[in-house]
């Protein structure tokens, strides 16, 4: 018995290696593989994989060693294999291709009911693994595993249908070894050959990555721009350049913004949008494979592309285009090429909404500078003014300084529109204000700036002067006596540190703690646009920071940080 067991093992393992052999031929071919590589397989591949898969049960049981009546086979590699790679449907339909032919080929035969059973349940069962068969990370073992419990049931159903019963046993006494062992290993070898293509789709997929990544890289310049003709002819010259595309498009909602490649002669940027899919795409939201010159549905007869890929860019969640990636063979769009639309489609919705938060936060800047220039207060003019008046007769020198650091501080006030200023500059409009208030408050008011003269930042205009003002106004001026103030700049590795310290009458937690809200009464506007402007500019943590006691006094610390920037005109690489 022994030996007998040992000969068909031997022999089974032998027609186990041909259908192996069979499988690594299949992997070499690309329809196979696409087959394969496929997870959301439409209802023709399904067929194409049963039929296929089918034919390897049958070679299985053509190759089948015959004992007492029944045959030692391979069937259930094909069937089960099948299921695994295909799910369901397959499993199902390979199985009765493969188990209906076992019948026919043996009506009336000891096992030839028991066995097509067997096969078409084993087929379902891999079908109900396939999810899960997807999920695992060694999946030749767990086809290992699941082949031999597949065996052992096909094992238990021949002895349940199989009659007489003591010849059922004593034929699985024979071959139930030999197939559990021959051909749970073929599964795994199988699908091990398999698991091959998935390691080189799934290389290919990361070289794909790259290149996405080294795409959106180059492309980042120009959707900053915007989403138009321009930047979308340029987007798509280098996705065309980078890849193996026959041919790269976009649209907005109404007509072709770019089409580089392959149809470029009728596929003009301006043109309406000629495709029904394309329009699919906009109205639902969702991309579209089209595999097929019939699915793109051009209306020029010669034109070439027959595969395509179309993807909706979005802006809010609201489709604003679409690209589109385009071959000239039928379905030759891989899940690589899917996963390389989808995710150039999402940075490119990511570049393009940012660019218009950027050019929001462009203009909000400069609103917000605008409206600090509008806020000049009157009664600062006035009063100067007359500070200026009353110095004309008795120290006429000192009212023609007065007047020339008055139109000194309006002149750099209105004029001041730029991204960023010299602090050097910011400092000199500072001083232009304080020596008018000086002349107004006398002994009063004093000043001291502790700046190092080597120290070099770039900071937004009209940045220091509210927060001066803030501190003589509602600090110094509240005490009899009067005040100082000190204006300090430290040179930090990171950052440069602007600070404005008073000891004036300071203010309470309670008031500190509302002082940037938008409530009525509160007076401090310069310090909330202040404020407000910093973080648009650097980010939250950039607000302005706030020290104060009753009776001391209030120090106000601002934080410049020293981020690197393009300057289109002089290259200028530093904000500090």
């Amino acid at each position: 018995m022994f030996i007998l067991i040992l000969t068909i093992l031997t022999s089974l393992v032998n027609r186990v290696g041909t259908i192996i052999i069979l499988a690594f031929i299949m992997s070499k071919i690309n329809l196979f593989r696409k087959l394969v590589t496929k997870r959301n397989i439409s209802l023709s591949d399904k067929f194409i994989l049963s039929i296929l898969f089918g034919i390897f049960g049958i070679i299985g049981t053509y190759s089948g060693i015959p004992v007492k009546g029944a045959l030692a086979n391979s069937r259930v590699i094909g069937v089960f294999v099948g299921g695994l790679l295909g799910g369901p449907f397959v499993g199902i339909l390979s199985g009765i291709i493969a188990g209906f032919h076992r019948w026919v080929i043996d009506v009336g035969g000891f096992t030839a009911v028991a066995c097509a059973i067997s096969t078409i349940i084993e087929g379902i069962m891999a079908g109900m693994l396939s999810e899960k068969f997807y999920k695992t990370e060694s999946k030749w073992l767990f086809s290992l595993v699941m082949g031999i419990i597949a065996e052992t049931i096909q094992m238990i159903i021949i002895l349940i249908v199989a009659k007489p019963f003591i010849e059922a046993v004593n034929l699985v006494e024979i071959i139930g070894i030999p197939m559990i062992i021959a051909n749970s290993i073929g599964i795994a070898i199988f699908i091990a050959i398999t698991e091959s293509i998935f390691k080189d789709q799934e290389r290919a997929a990361a070289y794909q990555a790259q290149i996405a990544l080294k795409i959106a890289n180059k492309t980042l310049k120009y959707f900053r721009k915007g989403f138009n003709a321009e930047t979308a002819r340029e987007t798509a010259q280098i996705i065309y350049e980078m890849t193996d595309l026959k041919a790269v498009a976009f649209t907005d909602r109404k007509k072709i913004l770019a089409h580089v490649g392959a149809g470029e002669d009728h596929h003009k940027a301006g043109d309406r949008i000629k495709t029904t899919i394309t329009k699919e795409v906009i109205k639902s939201g969702k991309y579209i494979v089209a595999n097929s010159k019939e699915k793109i549905d051009c209306d020029i007869h010669r034109c070439g592309l027959k595969s395509a890929i179309i993807v909706p860019l979005k802006e809010n969640n609201k489709v604003i285009g679409t690209l589109k990636l385009y071959k000239t063979d039928e379905n030759s769009i891989t899940q690589v090429d899917m996963e390389l639309a989808l995710g150039l489609g999402l940075l490119f919705s990511t570049q393009i909404e940012l660019s218009k938060i950027e050019y929001q936060s462009e203009l909000l800047a400069k609103a917000e500078l605008k409206a600090l220039q509008a806020q000049i207060n009157p009664h600062f003019l006035f009063n100067a003014i007359n500070t200026i008046v009353s110095f004309i007769r008795t120290k006429p020198d000192k009212a023609r300084e007065l007047l020339l650091h008055l139109g000194s501080y309006f002149r750099k006030n209105l004029q001041q529109s730029g991204e960023e200023v010299e602090l050097t500059k910011e400092i000199e409009h500072v001083k232009s204000y304080l020596e008018i208030e000086k002349a107004r408050f006398g002994d009063k008011l004093n000043v001291k700036f502790d700046i190092p003269d080597k120290i070099t930042c770039f900071l937004p205009p009209l940045i220091l002067q509210p927060i001066v003002e803030n501190s003589i106004k509602h600090g110094i001026m509240e005490k009899l006596e009067g005040g100082t103030i000190i204006i300090k700049a430290i040179d930090d590795e990171k950052e440069t540190i602007l600070i404005v310290k008073d000891d004036g009458v300071g203010m309470d937690e309670e008031y500190i703690k509302h002082i940037f809200s938008k409530r009525e009464g509160n007076d401090s506007v310069g310090l909330i646009n202040v404020n407000n402007r910093l973080k648009n500019k650097y980010g939250e943590e950039y607000g302005l920071k706030i020290e104060s006691e009753l009776g001391v006094g209030t120090t106000v610390i601002m934080r410049i940080p020293k981020n690197s920037k393009e300057d289109s005109l002089n290259d200028k690489v530093h904000n500090c």
